[in-house]
């Protein structure tokens, strides 16, 4: 045995042991030890890394928990989500590293790890986190940096958040507290306005007076190899009786005051610096005030050279006599947003009715790369039959934007306007946005401003069970639906897009999203666009029982999934939802009617389809190897399912990408499959199947891409799941993520589509969900025009209209006209999104037809 190995069964505690006494400094355990994980950080590296993060995880066997360092190697099991809170990890090798450069630092490093182990019960042993002891080694040295806040590995100082670099993360952050009484002399202050005289000479400024109007999200300007302890910035703008001026918190203060100097406070300020303003930046609208706006010089808080003194007046200390100006809102109904122009800012108050899941845009511009998170939020006000729609940004108040939630009332400040011509207004974020929900409002400036009131007296009228049933969360959403012609980009330089860019897209080769989907982090949300033929088109009832009945099959022995018989990928990947009461009809709908040549086989069926599509002029490429392909599928036949074994294995796992020029084989544990209702193939589609190279399954429709009802029982269970991953684990936080608690609102199907590459190596399985009826949040602010209600009407238009008797079209209506997809060149405009845990939602948001493409 090699020195340092483990003998089997040894826990975390003989493990770490085994470990600081090895020669080596490093254990491959001959038993994996099995650990769960509690804990994830965070931080700036000082190593080169890819990303330029490093990441610190605390993990416990149910007696001890130890914090480790996780090498950079694993950094991408964080990155998708597999690695998370509440998981558990099998740990195969780890080593100590001592800190030479800090007498009596060491830590210890993940080196190898497999995510997906068995709980064996750790976390449902857990009471309280209290009860689990920190491992420690005397001879180690100070062992308390294994559990303080702050970074195991030297240089750094504090944690950032999980998934965003906006949001306040640690123990570092001190929290409002309501300010002491204290006394102040004014009688030597001077004015906003006179701060000129003071920038033009070398005289330190006088002391300031001044009210907070706006607060701005943190900022993170950290970079590898920079020698700042709190590299954070913040902007504020303050008001006296002269004017409005721009100030900057610095640094090492910002931890200390960010969440002290909220909108309203009155200020006193000592020891500040001037400097000349930047002015390539976003600032507040603030016409309302009558006051001049400085915006050549702005005031500096700096942590040293010098040491700003910053002093919060409690509001009975406010003296009127000091003739600070009041905050002012500007508040906006529904029905008067329709009048703003496009970029003006509002505020806006409403009844949360939808919340969607957090996702994330990367920033791809960023050293070192960082990711914007965000939500889209539905509000009404009773001024229109249209609720907000809301584009909602992390405010660096991550306890209010992770739980709003439908019932609640909404203030968000500093909104801005936009518009689309294919769509209905929205409202985005801006910098200097703030978010308040119920719970937060109380003696905050705007509950006096007359629309608040009008607003709260609209929502005494309303019964809360009737409003309940409108509400949802979660599921794919994308807004605005893209442009009802598309444009496509002159380069590709830029690839990512968020949804307000489905009109100008650069098309991209199918075979090239396959490195796309690879890049991926979890809940990175981004917009293709390729062009190609449908080539099979497949209908599945939502929900149904050969769904449920998969997950039991799924936690059984693995096994292999072959082709379904009418051609393409059938589909799996995540929890099976259970039948709700709202869809127990339509779970029980017929599947489709066999075809009226029942008496000849599948495969004679192509051969005859195939033969008779030859005379077209749109499959030349495949009328070359007509013969020969043909012949192949007539010696299958004759071979029965010893034939079938020769054909392209479409595969139905979630994500999974097949080459068939190497192997074309299928991997050993497969989910099972679900059966279409109906289904629709084109009639060249088994003979081009066999020279596709490259196949990309999505999967089936995972429960997370449906919105589901909210359920105030059920909260804490749905904001769990619509939110980020946490990075601390607690007792308290909800695990359960079973399908038995997802109601989806209507949804009485969806599509898988098979797109092929115009190059014919290249094909890709997508996900189309139909707007069925206007309780789908997706429906709302999308053009509700008619069509005939035909497959290509439903794919262009993103919804299916309702009959004249009431009812929605059948899926075998609704697939007798697929045949007219047969010669047609698409664009399609595909929303990927990363779900974590190696789930991939690729949705069709839209589909274009030669004539709706713009050449360039």
């Amino acid at each position: 045995m090699a020195e340092g190995s483990e003998t089997a069964g040894a826990g975390l505690q003989d493990a770490l042991e085994r470990l600081c006494s090895s020669r080596t400094l490093r254990l491959k355990p001959e038993t994996p030890v099995c650990v769960a994980v509690i804990g994830l950080d965070r931080y700036l590296s000082d190593e080169r890394v890819t990303d330029g993060y490093s990441y610190d995880v605390t993990v416990t066997d149910g007696r001890w928990r130890v914090k480790c360092h996780l090498s950079s190697a694993l950094h991408p099991l964080v990155q998708s989500n597999a690695l998370r809170c509440g998981s558990c990890v099998s740990v195969t090798q780890l080593s100590f590293v001592y800190d030479e450069r800090r007498v009596g630092q060491s830590y210890v490093c993940l080196e190898e790890l497999e995510c997906g182990g068995e709980d064996a019960g750790i976390l449902s042993s857990i009471k309280t986190l209290n009860a689990l002891r920190w491992w420690t080694r005397d001879e180690i040295g100070n062992s308390m940096l294994w559990h303080a806040d702050a970074p195991l590995q030297s240089g750094r100082k504090h944690y950032l958040s999980l998934w965003n670099n906006e949001d306040p993360h640690g123990g570092v952050w001190i929290p409002s507290t309501p300010p002491p009484d204290t006394v102040i002399d004014v009688s030597k202050i001077c004015l906003l306005g006179d701060l000129d005289v003071f920038f033009a000479s070398s005289r330190r400024p006088l002391p300031l007076l001044v009210r907070v109007l706006h607060r701005s999200r943190l900022r993170y300007y950290g970079k590898p190899g920079q020698n700042i302890d709190f590299p954070f910035q913040a902007y504020f703008e303050v008001a006296d009786q002269s004017g409005v001026m721009s100030m900057v918190l610095w640094n090492d203060l910002c931890p200390e005051w960010y969440h002290r100097l909220v909108v309203g406070s009155v200020v006193y300020l000592q020891h500040y610096s001037l400097k000349k303003s930047y002015q390539n930046r976003s600032r507040p609208q603030i016409s309302s005030l009558p006051l001049l706006s400085f915006t050549n010089t702005e005031i500096c808080l700096n942590p040293r050279s010098p040491s700003a003194i910053i002093t919060v007046i409690p509001p009975k200390g406010v003296q009127p006599q000091w003739s600070l100006p009041d905050i002012t809102y500007n508040f906006s109904t529904r029905h008067e947003i329709e009048s703003l122009s496009s970029n003006q800012a509002c505020d806006v108050i409403g009844l949360v009715t939808y919340v969607g899941r957090v996702e994330r845009i990367r920033n791809r511009n960023s050293i070192p790369e960082k990711f914007w998170t965000y939500r889209w939020v539905h509000a009404v006000d009773g001024t229109s039959g249209s609720p907000f729609i809301l584009e909602i940004f992390a405010s660096s108040q991550p306890d209010i934007f992770n739980n709003i939630c439908p019932m609640t009332y909404l203030v968000c400040t500093q909104m801005r306007v936009c518009r689309e011509a294919c769509c209905s207004v929205y409202l985005t974020s801006s910098t200097e946005t703030q978010l308040f929900i119920t719970g937060c409002h109380k003696k905050q400036p705007y509950v006096s401003d007359p629309k608040v009131k009008a607003f709260i007296q609209w929502t005494k009228t309303l019964k809360d069970s009737v409003i309940l049933r409108k509400t949802a969360v979660g599921g794919h959403y994308c807004y605005p639906p893209p442009s009802p012609t598309f444009t496509p980009h002159t380069t590709t330089a830029n690839t990512t897009a968020t949804a307000g860019q489905g009109a100008s897209l650069p098309l991209m080769a199918v075979a090239d999203l396959q490195g796309e989907i690879e890049s991926l982090q979890y809940r990175e949300c981004r917009r293709f666009a390729i062009q190609g033929h449908i080539t099979a088109v497949r209908y599945h009832h939502w929900p149904q029982k050969a769904l449920q009945s998969g997950v039991t099959a799924e936690q059984n022995a693995p096994q292999r999934i072959q082709q379904l018989e009418g051609g393409s990928v059938a589909a799996s990947g995540g929890s099976a939802p259970s039948s709700s009461t709202g869809n127990m009809e339509q779970s029980e709908r017929p599947s489709a009617a066999p075809p009226s040549d029942s008496t000849s086989s599948p495969k004679r069926r192509r051969i005859d389809q195939g033969s008779k599509a030859l005379q077209g002029s749109y499959w030349t490429r495949a009328k070359v190897q007509s013969e020969r392909q043909m012949k192949l599928l007539e010696e299958e036949e004759e071979g029965g399912e010893e034939g079938e074994s020769n054909q392209t294995t479409w595969t139905a796992q979630s994500p999974h990408i097949t080459d068939n020029s190497e192997t074309g084989s299928v991997p050993d544990s497969q989910p099972p499959i679900v059966q279409p209702s109906a289904s629709w193939e084109s009639s060249m589609w088994p003979l081009l199947k066999q020279d596709v190279t490259t196949c990309i399954s999505c999967g089936s429709l995972d429960p997370e891409s449906v919105p589901e009802r909210f359920r105030f029982d059920d909260r804490d269970v749905l904001l769990h799941r619509i939110n980020l991953s946490p990075s601390r684990w607690t007792p308290d936080v909800p695990l359960s993520t079973s399908s038995e608690t997802h109601t989806p609102v209507d949804c009485a199907g969806y599509l898988t589509l098979t797109v092929l590459g115009l190059n014919q190596q290249a094909a890709v399985d997508v996900l189309f969900i139909p707007v069925f009826s206007p309780e789908d949040p997706r429906g709302v602010g999308m053009p509700a025009r008619v069509h005939d209600n035909t497959l290509m009407s439903c794919l262009s238009s993103g919804h299916m209209c309702v009959q004249a008797d009431g009812t929605h079209l059948s899926a075998e209506a609704l697939m007798s006209s697929a045949p007219a997809l047969e010669e047609e060149r698409l664009v399609c405009v595909l929303d990927v999104c990363l779900l974590g845990q190696n789930k991939v939602e690729i949705m069709c948001s839209k589909i274009y037809r030669t004539a709706d493409i713009t050449p360039v």
